[in-house]
């Protein structure tokens, strides 16, 4: 009895401790920091220099002041929002219905919607420009206007994997028949369900695809540029072709802009769980 009483308090400080951390899964993380932050620390630093000998933000204060910047930026940033508005308007429907009505679909649907992954993004717009140019029967590559549309529906059609899997891991996690059951019992209509008690469960997961959706539109240069639109993208590419230093401060902005949206991700996701323990 005393053996085993100093064998339990023996191994007792051992399983406080937890388990050992294999040196190995270091070095391994090491390698990887070191493989991520070197260059971005040495683009950063090269941004730094377009004033010889002292580091100052010159270049950032040149991308930033360009007219050009801001005219692309901002056709991106309205390009974005309204991809996102199309996406959720188009994916949490479908998904809803899907998962209630016609569960024996969701295969397809999932494999519809990991097309835009297969599919190269040149031959797309190739397509596009095929289908829709002057000389065909919808002439939407004559004016801006519509221009602009087209390259709505490529943006979308690219966001749709990323934003059908945020939803669709969001619906996972609420039992959406027993809500929607009980809802329609109560009187409500298929615009109070999707409006009031699925949307505002899966606002979290529309959010991460909302974040993504940003962050493809924004960086997106084939479909812009073989449709001859205005946009971040191909700013970036030409600006790269013609400047040293503001290539690489643009460089830092855009990455900074994708780590924003990852990191405002990760709050939606932390927001969303929150919000579901307090009503719970």
């Amino acid at each position: 009895m005393t053996v085993a009483t100093t064998d339990t308090a023996a191994a007792a400080p051992a399983a406080a401790r937890g388990p050992r951390a294999n040196p190995w899964a270091w070095v391994a993380f090491g390698v990887g920091a070191l493989y991520f932050l070197v260059p971005l620390v040495g683009m950063i630093e090269f941004s730094l220099r377009k004033r010889r000998g002292t580091y100052s933000f010159d270049a950032y204060t040149s991308v930033l002041g360009d007219p050009q910047f801001q005219q692309t930026f901002a056709f991106s940033l309205v390009m974005a929002l309204v991809t996102i508005v199309i996406g959720v308007l188009i994916v949490v429907p479908a998904a809803i219905w899907v998962r209630i009505r016609l569960p024996w679909l969701r295969p397809v649907v999932e494999f519809l919607t990991l097309l835009p992954l297969v599919i190269p993004v040149i031959v797309i717009g190739f397509g596009y420009i095929r289908l829709y140019n002057t000389s065909s029967f919808l002439p939407m590559t004559g004016t801006a206007a519509s221009t602009n549309v087209l390259l709505l529906m490529g943006y979308t059609t690219l966001a749709l994997p990323y934003m059908y899997r945020a939803i669709d891991t969001g619906l996972r996690t609420i039992d959406v028949r027993t809500l929607t059951e009980a809802a329609q019992s109560l009187g409500a209509g298929w615009t109070t369900i999707l409006a009031r008690i699925m949307l505002p469960n899966v606002f979290g997961a529309v959010l991460s695809g909302a974040f993504l959706t940003f962050s493809i539109v924004l960086g997106e240069y084939v479909l812009a540029a073989l449709l001859d639109r205005p946009a971040f993208g191909p700013y970036m590419v030409a600006l790269g072709g013609n400047r040293a230093y503001e290539p690489a401060a643009l460089a830092v902005i855009a990455f900074a802009i994708t780590w924003g949206c990852m990191g405002l991700i990760q709050l939606a996701g932390r927001f969303q769980k929150h919000t579901r323990a307090a009503r719970t």
